[in-house]
């Protein structure tokens, strides 16, 4: 199943479901991203900030999108969320359903 694609997943994390919701909206409704997964509940993350270990509730977002709309997705999301410097973390997609891939790339333009 592993083909060459452009389709990537963007990681993104906030720290308020109402900012993990409009970040969600906005860059679907301008075509930065095919399709955002928001897990509803908030998982605990650990990290280290500023030279201290912290730990925080937060909102996953999982966003969809094609190599094409990176640099646009990611100002938009830096634009809008409230972290000094939040989590834009890209993957690349090695393969998945052709019609799936297709629906992916056409939604995003």
């Amino acid at each position: 199943m592993t083909r060459a694609t452009n389709a990537r997943v963007v990681l993104v994390t906030c720290g308020k479901s109402t900012e993990a919701w409009e970040i969600a909206r906005k860059v679907v409704q301008r075509k930065l991203a095919a399709c955002v997964n928001v897990f509803p509940e908030p998982m605990q993350s650990v990290y280290r900030w500023k030279g201290k270990v912290k730990v925080a509730s937060e909102y996953l977002l999982v966003i969809k999108t094609t190599e094409k709309r990176l640099e646009d997705l990611q100002e938009e999301v830096l634009g809008l969320h409230s972290y000094e410097t939040p989590e834009f973390l890209v993957l690349p997609v090695e393969g998945g359903s052709i019609g799936y891939l297709e629906w992916l790339g056409a939604s995003v333009i």
